[in-house]
């Protein structure tokens, strides 16, 4: 039993979770809907610095949710994780966090009460990330990216 009753990342697997804890998971960070390159030998995967033309790219969050698979067809439903995508997922995302055994990390918004908390650790697309819509496919492995977390 966990001091913080509300802690139910803590005391609950990600299957036994509701539909609204599993959504409260997500921080906010917009890394998810970065594209991202399939490396065919190696099957690594490389995050650019492209985002889904659905991403608000201040707030960070999709800008048509509730009908998201209808506008872009290959976007990922992370529920239920599987190791397909579990691979798609930064490091940072607390799904993979949380299904590998680890604590969030104290920014995220869950600990930290604030929603702003993603983008004052520097976790978040906001200052570098660019629309889809004004990049040509071809140039995407241009894009690639690293992450340098604090």
């Amino acid at each position: 039993m966990t001091d913080n009753p509300e802690a139910f990342w803590r005391d609950k697997s990600l299957e036994e979770m509701t539909d609204t804890e599993w959504e409260s998971l997500c921080d906010g960070c917009g890394r998810c809907c970065l594209q991202k390159l399939e490396d065919i030998e190696t099957a690594e995967i490389h995050f650019t610095a492209i985002a889904c033309k659905l991403l608000n790219l201040q707030t960070c969050r999709c800008s048509d949710y509730t009908n998201r698979f209808q506008s872009v067809p290959d976007c990922t439903l992370v529920r239920p994780l599987t190791d397909k995508k579990r691979a798609w997922l930064p490091d940072s995302c607390a799904y993979k966090l949380l299904d590998s055994g680890q604590p969030l990390p104290e920014w995220h918004p869950l600990l930290s009460n604030d929603p702003n908390s993603v983008f004052e650790a520097g976790i978040s697309v906001r200052d570098f990330a660019v629309s889809e819509e004004n990049v040509d496919q071809s140039d995407y492995p241009e894009y690639v990216i690293q992450w340098h977390d604090r």
